[in-house]
């Protein structure tokens, strides 16, 4: 069996939850014979990093396992901390790394990058300050969301989008924090961006609009991996109002679902016969052509019920627990069903693999989305590539680049570099005061060169060699020869023999005074 339990987007109340069903505490009476609270040993959820860190790191006292299926702080990474903790969504150290495959695949070394107030965009942008620093890519700028949606923050930070030469924007936070800013983008025009989504808000339906086109359109982000459930279609159509008298929300979804009210207040309203059929409508409850969240959930579901198949299918005697024994299925504890689920392994109907690695993490797979212009002017998003994190080295980044929209004039990816690559013959010198993607292009002095894109010095040549003219590469000193036919050559010429002459001469003068006393006293 099991227990479901709403957060209320609260971490109170999350905790609060996640408490009762490890301690106990609520009253429950089965009509099996038994009575007290029901064994739980483990939980789905929940969903958000914040809460997900401070239930585990109390759960994890108590070897409680606990799989998510949305938080992606790589902080619950931790095994020390959050030692019984599993997700099958990745990791944001995976999502920051397949967002710097996009980056170095482009040639955008020159980025900003905005992060929402929370542990996912605080931790999600340190990850990210450190790996595009390695691939040699720069951040111009980095900005925090406010978390109260302040309206003076948020208009600065519009401004420095705005003043900045960046052209490419990474953006880690969820909708709430972002909604507010991209109202500012709209009020000060701010276009000729190409913005990175990242997977909270890459697919969320509030921003593909009309009015958000011109300002979004073009937008590349990280999904979570598109799924398939077989038979959900099916299981949804067969909702009905009268399934469960108790559950009121089917009662409320069925009224705005269908335009009708199960006890109208006047006879101008329909009334609800219960028998309306589903199939007849479209709307985001019956498409499952999109599932991510929805797929990730039931990942989650099918490794506890993995986790749990293996551990009764163990014969005693070879058991993974002391003395190789098995687990007592009539007193199940939590840490035996951790044993487990480190060790799942399975693939799903629609063929995606399913495990966890030392950290609790799983395989990191990524659909790269890109947000394009719709028949209707709004914007509608299509899969253009996937990140695969176990493809071999050079095949983890696949994009169909024909199939990508790019919001600008010329539909071609834009230009994100704070100065241009220097070519042979020169060297680059950083500028004071800024990062090391801004500098200038100085030429080689003469006898240097440089024959490679971007070098840092120029290369003194050999003695007997000379820089050309490009100053790329040494060229032998040529050995020229003066010919008499040159001005030079006459000038040099007549001169020796005009010395030539006077010293003839003076040695003649000299032989006929040879008895002189001035001569006879030199």
């Amino acid at each position: 069996g099991y227990h479901l339990y709403d957060n209320c987007v609260k971490l109170a109340v999350a905790f609060r939850a996640a408490a009762s069903l490890f301690s106990g505490t609520e009253e429950f009476i089965s009509n099996i014979n038994c009575s007290g609270p029901p064994p739980v040993i483990g939980i789905v959820g929940d969903p958000g990093s914040t809460h997900s860190i401070a239930i585990s790191s109390v759960l994890g006292l108590f070897k409680m396992p606990m799989v998510s299926y949305f938080a992606t702080c790589s902080c619950l990474s931790d095994r020390k901390k959050y030692p019984s903790f599993f997700r099958t969504i990745p990791s944001d150290a995976f999502q920051v790394r397949a967002m710097i495959q996009i980056l170095r695949h482009f040639g955008w070394t020159w980025v900003g990058l905005l992060f929402s107030d929370d542990d996912y965009g605080i931790h999600a942008s340190q990850s990210f300050h450190k790996d595009v620093h390695l691939f040699g890519g720069c951040v111009g700028f980095s900005e925090m969301l406010p978390r109260d949606n302040n309206p003076k923050d948020i208009e600065r930070i519009v401004r420095v989008i705005q003043t900045s030469t960046v052209r490419v924007v990474v953006v880690f936070s969820t909708e709430a924090y972002l909604l507010p800013l991209m109202d500012e983008v709209v009020l000060q025009n701010v276009t000729g961006r190409q913005w990175i989504a990242s997977e909270a808000w890459a697919t969320s339906p509030v921003f593909l609009t009309q009015r958000l086109l011109p300002f979004l359109g073009g937008t590349l982000g990280i999904a979570i991996r598109r799924g398939e459930i077989q038979g959900l279609q099916e299981f949804l159509f067969q909702l009905q109002p009268k399934n469960d008298e108790r559950n009121n929300m089917v009662r409320i979804f069925w009224e705005n679902m269908f335009g009708c009210k199960f006890n109208p207040g006047s006879g101008e309203e329909k009334r609800c016969s219960g028998e309306e059929d589903l199939r007849n409508t479209n709307s985001a409850y019956t498409d499952v052509s999109e599932l991510r969240p929805s797929y990730n959930v039931y990942k989650t579901v099918y490794a506890l019920a993995h986790a749990l198949h293996d551990l009764m299918q163990c014969e005693g005697g070879r058991g993974p627990f002391g003395g190789k024994s098995c687990a007592d299925v009539n007193n199940l504890q939590p840490w035996q069903l951790v044993h487990y689920l480190q060790k799942v392994n399975f693939t799903t109907g629609f063929g995606d693999s399913v495990s966890f690695d030392k950290n609790g993490d799983a395989l990191a797979i990524y659909d790269v989305m890109n947000w394009q212009r719709s028949f209707d002017g709004s914007i509608t998003v299509r899969t253009v590539g996937v990140v695969n994190e176990g493809a071999a080295p050079g095949k983890v980044l696949t994009l169909n680049e024909d199939a990508i929209f790019w919001n600008f004039k010329i539909n071609e990816p834009p230009r994100s570099v704070c100065s241009e690559s220097c070519p042979p013959g020169t060297r680059r010198a950083t500028k004071k005061g800024l990062p090391v993607c801004c500098f200038d292009c100085l030429p080689c002095g003469d006898g240097e060169i440089s024959n490679v894109t971007d070098a840092i010095e120029c290369t003194k040549c050999p003695e007997e060699f000379w820089s050309n003219p490009e100053k790329d590469q040494c060229v032998p000193k040529e050995v020229e020869f003066l010919s008499y036919e040159d001005p030079l050559g006459i000038s040099l010429t007549t001169a020796s023999l005009l010395g030539t002459c006077i010293c003839v001469l003076v040695l003649v003068i000299f032989a006929l005074h040879h008895n002189t006393p001035i001569v006879r006293a030199n």
